[in-house]
C-alpha cells in the first residue's frame, strides 16, 4: 500500500506515499514506523486524493505529510516533523496525569482514520506511552453490539483504563442504542472534537453520566490544542476546555483565535514552496472566531464559528454554526423528527448573502408529516431576526458530515445549486 512518489522534485529519494483505508490502517500504521526508521517523510492519502506536487527540497525528515483544513472546500498539505508528533503525545500524557490517570496503563480505543490527524495521533500516543492501542472500523461502530463485543473481548478489559476519542455523530449513533451507551460508560475518558456537541447531547451525555472531554484542535497543530475535564463537563460548564501546557492563545482581529506552540506545521504553498504557517512571533491564525474566558483563575477557549464560513448579511455579520446548533436544540426538544441540520448561504443582490437550511428527517416521514415538521421549524425561527432566519429550507436526505464530523459546505452548496435547477425548497 506504499510506494516512492514520484514527480515530485528533488524529494523522491525520502517521500514515501501511503494509501489508506478503514481496512488496511494496521498495515499502514506498521508502514509508516518503518519509514520514520529510514528518516523517510511519509504522504498519508485516501486512493481518491491527488498528491501535491513539491518544486523544492523537503527538510531533514523522518516526518508526516498530511491534509489539514477542508471543511469549506479548501485543503493544504502539512509538514510535520516526528518531533511534533511526540511533543503533542507528551502534551496529552502530561494531560492524563493530571487527571489522576497513568499513560501507560491506558488502552486506545481509535474510530478514526489514519490519514486524518485525529486518528494518527491515538496511535503514535499509544506508542510514545507504551500504551495499549486497538483500531475501531468504522462499519463496527455502527454495530454497537459488535462494538461492545470486541471491546469486551480484549485481554485485561476490566483493568483497562479504556479512552477514545469521538466526532459528536458519532457519539450520537451510539447513544441511541443501549449497547453503544454501555461501551461510552465503560470509557473513563471520551476526547469529543472535530464540532461542537449539541445541549440536547450534552445534556443526554451527562443524564448518562458520561465522561466526555470536550476538545479543540487542528491539523496544523499536530491535534490537541484545549481539552476540558470530564468533571468540568458533568458539572455543566460548555467550553472546549483549557490550553495543554505547550500551548500559548490569544485573540486577534475580529476575535479570530490565535495559537503558538513549537508544534505547528510547515506548509507546502501553491507554487510548491515550503514555509511556516505562524507569522515572525510564532503566532497562527487558526481561521476559528473564538472567546477566551477566565474560569477559576484558568483559561478557557469557546469556538464561536469558522471565520471563513460567516456571512454579511444586510450589513450584520453571522456565524451559521451557532444558529445551526440553537435550531436543532429546539427541534429536539419540540420532538421534530430530524436527523440533521446545516445552515449555509446562497448570494442574495439585495442582502449580500442569505442564510438557507438543508435538512434531514427520519425517512419513514410521508409527505404530510414532511410539511407538517418543516412547518414546525419555520414556526421555531419565527421570532428570530430577519438575518438569522433562513430564506429557503430544502429536504436532504442525504445530508452528512464527513468521517471527522465536518460539514463540506462546498459540497451541499452544489447539491442546493442543482436542485434549483429542477425543483423548488420546501
Amino acid at each position: 500500500m506504499s510506494e516512492p512518489s514520484t514527480g515530485l522534485g528533488g524529494c523522491m529519494s525520502n517521500l514515501f506515499s501511503i494509501i489508506c483505508n478503514d481496512h488496511n490502517h494496521e498495515e499502514c500504521a506498521n508502514r509508516v514506523a518503518d519509514e520514520f526508521e529510514k528518516g523517510s517523510w511519509v504522504i498519508l492519502k485516501t486512493k481518491n486524493q491527488s498528491e501535491q506536487f513539491i518544486s523544492s527540497e523537503l527538510p531533514p525528515g523522518p516526518g508526516i505529510i498530511i491534509r489539514g483544513g477542508g471543511s469549506t472546500g479548501s485543503y493544504q498539505q502539512c509538514l510535520h516533523h516526528v518531533s511534533h508528533l511526540n511533543q503533542s503525545a507528551i502534551a496529552t500524557s502530561q494531560w492524563l496525569k493530571g487527571q489522576g490517570l497513568n499513560p501507560v496503563d491506558c488502552q486506545i480505543l481509535n474510530a478514526l482514520p489514519l490519514h486524518h490527524v485525529s486518528g494518527l495521533l491515538p496511535w503514535w500516543r499509544s506508542r510514545c506511552w507504551g500504551a495499549k492501542h486497538i483500531w475501531i472500523e468504522a462499519k463496527t461502530m455502527h454495530n454497537p453490539s459488535q462494538l461492545e463485543e470486541k471491546c469486551n473481548s480484549l485481554k485485561g478489559h476490566h483493568q483497562a483504563i479504556r479512552i477514545t476519542s469521538l466526532v459528536p455523530t458519532q457519539l450520537t449513533r451510539l447513544i441511541k442504542s443501549p449497547a453503544g451507551v454501555r461501551w461510552l460508560q465503560s470509557c473513563s475518558i471520551i476526547w469529543v472534537g472535530g464540532a461542537p456537541i449539541s445541549k440536547a447531547l450534552a445534556k443526554a451525555s451527562r443524564a448518562l453520566n458520561l465522561r466526555l472531554a470536550p476538545c479543540y484542535g487542528t491539523t496544523e497543530t499536530t491535534a490537541m490544542v484545549t481539552i476540558q475535564t470530564p468533571e468540568d463537563f458533568l458539572t455543566g460548564q460548555n467550553s472546549s476546555g483549557e490550553p495543554l501546557n505547550d500551548i500559548e492563545l490569544r485573540l486577534g482581529t475580529g476575535n479570530t483565535l490565535q495559537i503558538r506552540t513549537q508544534r505547528l506545521a510547515k506548509c507546502i504553498k501553491a507554487d510548491g514552496t515550503i514555509s511556516s504557517i505562524a507569522n515572525e512571533e510564532g503566532w497562527w491564525e487558526s481561521g476559528d472566531v473564538a472567546e477566551l474566558l477566565i474560569q477559576n483563575h484558568v483559561q478557557q477557549l469557546k469556538i464561536i464559528g469558522r471565520q471563513d464560513t460567516a456571512i454579511n448579511s444586510g450589513g450584520e455579520i453571522i456565524f451559521p454554526e451557532k444558529l445551526q446548533v440553537r435550531l436543532l436544540d429546539a427541534a429536539i426538544k419540540r420532538k421534530i423528527a430530524i436527523e440533521a441540520i446545516l445552515l449555509t448561504t446562497i448570494k442574495d443582490e439585495e442582502w449580500g448573502e442569505r442564510l438557507i437550511a438543508l435538512v434531514r428527517l427520519k425517512n419513514s416521514q410521508n409527505d404530510h408529516d414532511l410539511k407538517k415538521s418543516f412547518a414546525s421549524l419555520k414556526q421555531i425561527v419565527k421570532e428570530w431576526s430577519s438575518i438569522e432566519r433562513p430564506s429557503a429550507w430544502y429536504h436532504c436526505p442525504a445530508l452528512s458530515t464527513n468521517i471527522l464530523g465536518k460539514w463540506e459546505i462546498n459540497k451541499w452548496k452544489s447539491w442546493v445549486i442543482k436542485l434549483n435547477r429542477t425543483n423548488t425548497s420546501m
